[in-house]
């Protein structure tokens, strides 16, 4: 090897997905995520967006061609150990995203099925819920849909631990090698319980439930955003699945938590990405 060529390569994780002008979600998560857990991140945008805590005003999609263009520039030289999946707002850019990771035979793809922002607003067309299910589930090692997600994927309501098990068991069916349901928005109490499936090597369905704390915070822009990127950079440094998704939600519940005394914004403000590294009362750099 030369000496340009022979240093050691660190993990690689790529995002694809919209940016965020207020910095709490998408790309602008996603990288800072990939950063605080010792990644290399690299993004493919597929929109930008006009938004902040509490609104999304526009949204400017990326054409298909140009999503391509990214894709080839990084796989033609970096590459990547692991690939988040975001915001992908049409079929069009769907099936770009899709083609191109065959081609590129991409591995550890987490699929983060994005359909509306924390604000409310909508950011994946409704006909192309369809397009997401029959391109992007059966290429992923891991879907990561919230409750609402689920309903519209698997078409049932869920409404208890039960029916998290029942969706996730019908989202495995339909391709993936994993799927993480995330029960934020049941009503469990004091904790939130997230539903981990994936058929074991002699194909027989297995279950693992995560419990942790629920916290009570306004600062929660993002989140799953920050979790399925927490899951690829477990993946791109070689953790087993289980052991990628419990660091990611450990990494997460803390975020959350030490976003508390935050004031960014009149909304849903973002959560701490670099928790394990400064905290807001330390939060001047040292330079001596």
């Amino acid at each position: 090897m030369s000496e340009e060529t022979s240093g050691k390569v660190i993990p690689r994780t790529l995002t694809i997905a919209g940016s965020d002008s207020g910095g709490g979600a998408g790309i602008q998560a996603d990288l800072k995520t990939f950063s605080a857990l010792g990644c290399y991140g690299m993004s493919v945008l597929t929109a930008v967006t006009a938004q902040n805590t509490r609104e999304v005003t526009h949204i400017h999609n990326i054409p298909p061609d140009i999503i391509r263009a990214q894709l080839d520039a990084i796989f033609n030289d970096i590459g990547a150990d692991a690939v988040k999946i975001g915001m992908l707002s049409n079929s069009g850019v769907i099936r770009a995203v899709s083609d191109s990771l065959k081609q590129h035979k991409a591995q550890n793809i987490v699929l983060d099925t994005v359909m509306v922002a924390k604000s409310g607003d909508h950011l994946l067309q409704d006909d192309a819920v369809m397009t997401l299910k029959e391109e992007l589930i059966p290429l992923s090692a891991l879907v990561t849909p919230n409750i609402p997600e689920a309903e519209v994927l698997t078409g049932s309501k869920i409404t208890s631990r039960s029916d998290m098990e029942t969706a996730g068991k019908a989202l495995l069916d339909m391709g993936p090698d994993a799927v993480l349901v995330k029960g934020g928005h049941l009503n469990l109490g004091s904790v939130s319980m997230d539903c981990l499936i994936y058929k074991t090597a002699d194909g027989i369905d297995h279950t693992r439930w995560f419990e942790l704390p629920r916290i009570n915070t306004r600062n929660n822009h993002g989140t799953g955003c920050t979790l399925s990127s927490a899951i690829a950079a477990g993946l791109a440094r070689e953790l087993s699945l289980e052991a990628a998704v419990k660091d990611a939600l450990w990494y997460l519940n803390e975020a959350l938590k030490q976003s508390t005394g935050w004031n960014l914004g009149n909304g849903h403000g973002p959560v701490h990405h670099f928790h394990p590294w400064w905290q807001p009362e330390t939060a001047e750099p040292d330079v001596s």
